[in-house]
């Protein structure tokens, strides 16, 4: 059967139709013709217009369809008409089976004239064939059948790119009228082993001159591609309408071959899971496949090893690792703890590494501390001073000597970096952690880490101010996939940190929704972070709604995950929304821990200083002024130290004297500057901010206030137009205000739509939800001045409510 075209009539080949010309310009000839095709190509299709040519010019011919299946007999009979040159013969076979009958009747007609070879259809015939399916359905035709016209013809109803159970059937006749020995070549090509040419010596037990005659026989089915693999829509009919006994059969045998020849065999051991397949060549091929597969898809590699069918214990570490690389560390834990309870003792050092790895993402830090010791591993050894250092306790004595490996050499910088960290050089520190995020880079997804180099220099990085780095180097570990899929997360939360700290909120909220997007629930150490942005963003928003709404999993997480170095950051947020809410007190036990932590690793600076900062905002908020002249003075005591503590030093000074209303406008814009060039863009343009609404200079408060748009990303003096003689009446404690906060319509500005820039900012954040008190806190004003626009907008428009009011508004800024 071939495709059809609009009238009716057959797809031909120009050298088809300038044969059906002769016949029909001189039917009389002696017309000898052989038409050479595998099965499908349209040979009888062929024959056919050449019998309807025939016909029409009222003569006769010997027109014969596939002569491979003739006897020798008959074949020597057709040659000898060929020979003879007196009527017109025409004879359609297939490449083989090739007899010598068959061959000499080929080579007769080949005498008289090449063989006629229809060939499959190009993507545009398909298109011409199939006018009605559209563009993207024949170009789906044409990639699942490679253009052979009887396969083209069973896909013609297609009315979607997808293959229908009634098609994938149709194709059962094909496949149960194969040999034996070809039936079982295609199963070997559906497991993608058409190619090998050893494998399937040994699967067919002949030669290879054997095994080419089987390809042919193969070829001569029209199923395969020009390649030699099968056609994509008889793969998927192999493997649909194929016995499961044979087809289990054939991939069982190759992954035993492929394993012996010490080739990949994870194609062909996936399909096995779940089939039952047992015996000791079978559980070393699915092992071998769980090797191939951890890299790429650790939860796949488990479940290779579940079925393994051997649940010795180097196995069970081995299932227990690809386990935790997944992200199922309730599997992992299982495993691992039942070799270290009741295993072998030679595979308990292993099986505690992993549980350690585990517990670290648990957010148990100490006890995977004493786990990795309990590793005779030198990775473990290195990993576990990371621990140590990590829960305040510095180790005695030199460092074990690293094996010259990838991840020996890498934990073993990890555990330098962290130590630096805590003594005179934060510096070198961060230069160790990035050297060991380069040198594990390509391991890639590979392996099984408790923390990532990426991700402890990023944390070194924001605590000493450099922003960049760990932007860099966290952005760097996630297109590599640096420790797999079980710290893509911590990668994407560190990330939306360094967003945090700039300012950048919506990219905050675009990481967390995409989290939650995955409905997968996070370990404890990443929801600490998780929800320490949640209520960081808020807190920056002046969303206190949200501040309320976070508390609760706060708190909670806060319990969850016991304090450690590496969560400071996510504890200070805390600290400051606890101050916000006046709810210190279920706090304060860790940040107690917090100090103690420090203050046995010997208060180191660039551990200290950011936690010191947050505090000092916490008791900024919370009206405790001696307290923030307490962690004012610590970090003064840091301020010789490096440059980032000098910077946060001098801003937190500049801070007290603001609060006291001095308010010095050229220490506020270097202080400010300089948290800005640390990397600390919202902290920035809230110490400029505040200190304009502070300040009784109406100059210092136009300054300050264009520092602080600027420092925020938005130019100086966007907002800020001629000042309108009427002053806005100032907030209690000030007066003032910086002309970028008056109103700026002129006497007569009556009209609807003439506000002014400031007046449309004011408007948007209301409309949009905002508390007078959240949009000075965004635009740096205060909320009487907030109160000012909005009673000089609702004049301006003749609104008489508030509803009528955000109505006129919604429809003015659209």
């Amino acid at each position: 059967m071939s495709p059809r075209t609009t009238s009716d009539r057959p797809l031909l080949s120009d050298p088809v139709r300038r044969v059906l010309a002769e016949i029909a310009a001189d039917p009389g000839a002696a017309l000898r013709l052989g038409v050479l095709a595998p099965g499908g190509h349209g040979k009888t299709t062929v024959l056919r217009e050449v019998e309807r040519a025939y016909r029409d010019a009222g003569a006769g011919a010997t027109v014969v369809d596939d002569a491979h299946l003739l006897a020798d007999a008959e074949l020597a009979s057709l040659r000898a008409a060929v020979e003879r040159g007196d009527t017109p013969v025409v004879v359609a076979y297939r490449p083989w089976p090739r007899s010598r009958a068959l061959a000499e009747l080929a080579g007769a007609l080949g005498r008289v004239r090449p063989p006629l070879m229809p060939a499959a259809f190009t993507r545009e015939q398909v298109r011409a064939a199939l006018p009605a399916a559209g563009r993207a359905v024949a170009d789906f035709v044409h990639r699942q059948t490679g253009g052979v016209p009887r396969f083209v013809a069973r896909l013609s109803g297609l009315t979607a790119p997808e293959l229908p159970a009634e098609v994938v059937a149709s194709f059962r006749a094909d496949l149960d009228w194969l040999e034996p020995d070809v039936q079982k070549f295609v199963l070997a090509a559906e497991a993608g082993a058409a190619l090998r040419l050893d494998l399937l010596g040994a699967l067919l037990d002949c030669d290879s001159d054997a095994v080419g005659e089987v390809i042919e026989a193969a070829r001569a089915t029209g199923l395969l591609a020009p390649d030699g693999t099968l056609l994509p829509v008889a793969r998927t009919a192999v493997a649909a309408l194929s016995r499961a006994d044979r087809r289990i059969a054939v991939r069982q045998r190759l992954a035993e071959l492929q394993l012996r020849s010490g080739g990949p065999v994870l194609d062909l051991v996936r399909p096995l899971l779940g089939t039952g397949v047992g015996g000791p060549g079978v559980a070393e091929a699915f092992q071998a496949a769980a090797r191939e597969a951890l890299p790429t898809d650790p939860a796949l590699s488990a479940r290779l090893l579940a079925e393994a069918g051997t649940p010795d214990d180097e196995v069970a570490v081995r299932r227990a690792a690809a386990s935790a690389m997944s992200g199922d560390l309730d599997a992992a834990l299982r495993l691992a703890d039942r070799v270290i309870s009741a295993g072998d003792p030679a595979h308990r050092g292993a099986a505690a590494e992993v549980a350690a790895i585990a517990l670290a993402h648990r957010g148990q830090l100490a006890r995977s501390t004493e786990l990795h010791r309990w590793s005779p591993s030198a990775t473990s050894a290195a990993f576990a001073v990371v621990g140590r250092v990590g829960t305040g306790r510095v180790p005695a004595g030199p460092l074990p000597v690293a094996p010259p490996t990838m991840l020996d050499g890498a934990a073993s910088l990890m555990a330098h970096g962290v130590l630096e960290s805590v003594g005179d050089g934060p510096t070198t520190a961060l230069s160790t952690l990035v050297r060991a995020a380069g040198l594990l880079e390509p391991a890639g997804p590979a392996v099984l880490l408790p923390d990532t180099p990426a991700a402890l220099a990023a944390l070194v990085a924001l605590h000493s101010g450099e922003v960049a780095v760990a932007e860099a180097v966290l952005e760097r570990a996630l297109a590599t996939s640096s420790g797999g899929a079980l710290m893509a997360v911590r990668h994407r939360l560190l990330l939306a940190w360094t967003a945090m700290v700039r300012g950048d909120l919506a990219r905050v909220k675009e990481t967390l929704v995409a989290l939650r997007r995955t409905g997968r629930p996070l370990e404890p150490r990443d929801w600490v972070f998780a929800v320490a942005l949640e209520i960081g963003a808020a807190r920056r928003n002046s969303d206190l709604a949200t501040v309320k709404r976070t508390w609760e999993p706060a708190c909670e997480a806060v319990l969850r995950h016991p304090v450690d170095l590496y969560t400071f950051l996510p504890l200070g947020e805390f600290a400051a929304a606890a101050a916000r809410l006046r709810d210190q007190h279920r706090l304060a036990p860790h940040l107690v821990a917090a100090r103690d932590l420090l203050r046995r690793l010997g208060d180191p600076p660039l551990w200290a200083v950011p936690l010191h900062w947050s505090l000092l905002h916490a008791a900024i908020t919370a009206e405790e002024t001696s307290a923030a002249e307490e962690h004012a003075a610590a970090l003064a005591a840091c301020a010789h130290r490096d440059r980032y503590s000098a910077l946060v030093s001098t801003a937190a000074e500049s801070w007290l004297d603001v609060l006291a209303g001095k308010v010095d406008a050229d220490q506020v814009e270097s202080a400010a500057r300089g948290l800005h060039a640390a990397g600390q863009w919202w902290d920035a343009a809230r110490l400029a901010g505040q200190a304009a609404i502070r300040t009784s200079d109406r100059q210092a408060m136009v300054r300050l206030l264009d520092c602080a748009r600027l420092l925020q990303g938005r130019p100086a003096g966007a907002a800020r137009k001629p000042a309108d003689p009427a002053a806005d009446p100032a907030e209690p404690g000030t007066t003032g205000q910086p002309a970028g906060t008056r109103g700026f319509g002129t006497s007569g500005a009556g009209k609807a739509g003439e506000l002014s820039d400031r007046e449309r900012e004011v408007a948007g954040l209301v409309v949009g939800g905002l508390t007078y008190k959240q949009v000075g806190d965004r635009l740096f004003i205060s909320a009487k001045t907030v109160e000012h626009h909005v009673a000089r907008i609702r004049q301006r428009l003749g609104c008489t409510s508030r509803a009528e009011l955000l109505d006129q508004l919604r429809q003015l800024l659209g």
